[in-house]
């Protein structure tokens, strides 16, 4: 959390509007040069959010199909068909029980595989999401001339203007304000408008009323202001940022699951192996003995408990997206239910 907190720092709302414009090297009246625009445009890059480098949707979709329960399930389906193999080689009349079991079980780990990459896959188009609330285009002013020009090609110390209608372009400090109100539901979820005037109301950037952001739209009156931040580095991309690239550490969830894997996994072993041997004292056939050994270990996997966990998380997970809450992970569903 303290990570996420610094990754949000900023003070541009905080300091002496005149040092600020010092600092940028721009004024209110002429705004910026050209000259000085095409050195922070080479400095800085276009105000375009990137592209962050993702893994490869093969491998999540693997990583899906090979998570812990899902390879104890795997286990079962292979032990099911050598059981079959065994059978189809050594009886006249061979069972086809095992080849649908161990059919059932692969079938299991497909669905609820597939249920939780779509989860997923969904999260992943955040990123692009917040691409498409790039505006189309924006006013600004450069040598004392007032343009409209592409919003990528706006840089830091660009005096913008916005009225009613606009989408910001980029995170401005505000210095002049009529009756100017943003819509913040992209950012901050909040659906009233919110107020925007010259003052530092808060220490928290998210939460001052002299500070627009990046791709949050003017619902009501007009504004001046001056680019501090642009491209991944305003407020709107560094949440995208860190949405899109957190790695997650294991959920409780996850632990209790990989820890009732291994208890069944030892029961299931511990059972099969007793079996095998007291089979094999009583004079039985090897070969039989090795089917009571494999069906005692697959009788004890619990097929459908991988599929009952998904659905529940599945359905949790639709009923807070309807709630305007987007779960990256499904597992994370639990991590929220048991804080």
């Amino acid at each position: 959390m303290e990570y996420l907190k610094k990754e949000l720092e900023m003070n541009e709302h905080k300091i002496d509007l005149q040092d600020l414009l010092h600092q940028l090297e721009t004024s209110i009246e002429k705004g910026l040069s050209s000259n000085i625009v095409a050195r922070n445009i080479k400095r800085d890059g276009l105000n375009n959010l990137e592209d962050i480098k993702t893994t490869s949707e093969w491998i999540k979709f693997l990583k899906q199909m090979t998570n812990g329960f899902a390879l104890l399930l795997w286990a079962g389906a292979i032990l099911c068909y050598i059981v079959s193999i065994i059978s189809f080689t050594s009886q006249p009349e061979p069972s086809y029980d095992e080849v649908y079991l161990g059919s059932a079980l692969a079938i299991v780990v497909l669905i609820t595989g597939i249920f939780s990459y779509y989860q997923e896959a969904k999260s992943t188009k955040i990123m692009k999401s917040f691409q498409k609330l790039i505006p189309q285009e924006a006013t600004v002013l450069r040598d004392g001339l007032k343009m409209t020009i592409n919003p990528s090609y706006c840089v830091v110390g660009d005096i913008v203007f916005v009225q009613s209608g606009d989408t910001i372009p980029a995170d401005i400090r505000i210095f002049k304000s009529n009756g100017m109100k943003v819509d913040n539901s992209s950012l901050t979820g909040e659906s009233e408008p919110q107020s925007r005037n010259t003052e530092c109301t808060s220490d928290n950037p998210i939460e001052t009323k002299n500070l627009g952001f990046f791709s949050t739209n003017v619902v009501e009156g007009e504004g001046v202001g001056v680019v501090v931040k642009t491209g991944n580095r305003t407020v709107m991309g560094r949440i995208a940022n860190l949405a899109s690239g957190l790695e997650s550490g294991k959920t409780p969830i996850a632990v209790e699951i990989e820890h009732f894997i291994k208890i069944i996994t030892f029961v299931a072993v511990f059972f099969g192996v007793l079996f095998f041997i007291i089979s094999m004292a009583m004079g039985c056939n090897w070969l039989l003995s090795i089917i009571y050994l494999i069906g005692i270990i697959v009788s004890n996997v619990p097929e459908g408990l991988l599929c009952t966990v998904t659905v529940c998380l599945t359905l949790t997970a639709k009923k807070m997206a309807k709630k305007n809450c987007l779960v990256k992970y499904l597992q994370a569903v639990e991590t929220l239910g048991s804080t």
